[in-house]
């Protein structure tokens, strides 16, 4: 393993969409989504340390959820868990890792990865990972890995796919344009042309040139951290960013950097990935009843009768009767029970906001 490489998971969003089985103080990151018996942050860190030193995998997440990501991960050195504040999006949290490892080692080249997506294909992903990591340490490049599209999905965001090629490495392509989630026809339309991949979200740089890009298109966020550089890693700078990381504005690395800077690359990846976003994603991950029901943890205390294509995800002491249900998502926890329609689901954030009204925050 290269000792400046280095790997840092985000992991400080709230997962609303799976409310109430992910809520604010247990979000989706730290459940066992799938019913594999590892939660999704197990999952992708166990996969990162199979190709970047340990000790060198730093967690992102917000304060709180400081002593569940030690637990979760059994990390011991708390150095390598930074809390976050206050939320503000990833942009800022990205330039606060960039400057910490920098201060670190100004030699690291680093891949930025969601705590919460699935990967099948762990084989793969470590392949293109590696490809990307030399790349990223031998060019100024900003590189980014897109999915090869298997079906017009809105969901997601796109990236437009250049010609030009990196000459060191003819298999990373310009990045063209990232263009937001479309509506269903101009999704196809990208499917079609071939020239669109789906935006993961998952980046590989040096320190050196992000911090580099963030100076030239970010000048303000960049000056907050600039300020710390003599504190990172010392005991003055937890105060420091209490002090000061509130301040930055909200905004995603994507509008700060990506959509901006001209060393844009996409390398185009096919390891079976997720972003696990919607219980309907999860739904078609995973195994189903002879009806095309699926039930999570499992289906020894549930009885079904003419029901079909059903998603359903009860604690496991929980018993459960389903009679004449199709196309339908059932969860409970934390004593609360959603039934929706699974063409619903969409709405479930703005069911989250009348329950929060109605029944206080401890149920979100």
């Amino acid at each position: 393993m290269n000792k400046n490489h280095y790997a840092i998971i985000m992991a400080g969003g709230v997962g609303s969409r799976f409310w109430p089985v992910s809520r604010t103080s247990l979000p989706k990151q730290f459940i066992d989504v799938l019913g594999t018996g590892k939660t999704l942050i197990q999952d992708t860190y166990q996969r990162l340390r199979q190709l970047i030193p340990e000790e060198n995998i730093y967690i992102l997440t917000n304060h709180k959820y400081l002593d569940l990501v030690q637990e979760q991960l059994g990390i011991e050195d708390r150095s390598r868990i930074i809390g976050e504040p206050a939320m503000r999006n990833t942009a800022p949290c990205i330039a606060y890792a960039c400057h910490k490892l920098y201060a670190l080692d100004p030699d690291a080249t680093m891949v930025i990865a969601p705590s919460d997506h699935l990967i099948q294909d762990t084989q793969q992903f470590l392949e293109d990972l590696a490809l990307s990591l030399d790349a990223a340490s031998k060019s100024d490049v900003l590189i980014t890995l897109g999915i090869k599209p298997s079906r017009p999905d809105t969901g997601y965001g796109y990236i437009q796919v250049g010609k030009e090629v990196l000459s060191a490495s003819p298999k990373f392509h310009k990045v063209d344009a990232f263009r937001e989630k479309p509506d269903l026809e101009t999704a196809k339309n990208y499917v079609a042309s071939g020239e669109y991949l789906w935006n993961a979200g998952i980046f590989v740089w040096s320190a050196k040139n992000i911090l580099s890009e963030l100076e030239k298109y970010e000048p303000e966020l960049n000056a907050v951290f600039q300020n710390g550089q003599n504190v990172y890693n010392t005991g003055q700078e937890e105060s420091f960013l209490l002090e000061n990381y509130p301040n930055c504005k909200n905004i995603s690395i994507d509008y700060a950097i990506m959509e901006k800077s001209e060393q844009v690359y996409v390398l185009p990846v096919d390891f079976g990935w997720s972003d696990l976003g919607t219980w309907t994603s999860v739904y078609g991950l995973s195994t189903k009843d002879d009806a095309g029901n699926v039930f999570i943890p499992d289906a020894e205390n549930v009885i079904v009768y003419n029901s079909s294509n059903c998603m359903v995800n009860i604690p496991g002491h929980k018993k459960i009767v389903i009679k004449d249900l199709h196309n339908y998502i059932i969860a409970e926890s934390n004593d609360t029970l959603l039934i929706c329609p699974i063409t619903s689901e969409q709405e479930v954030k703005q069911v989250v906001a009348d329950a929060t009204k109605r029944f206080g925050e401890a149920y979100i």
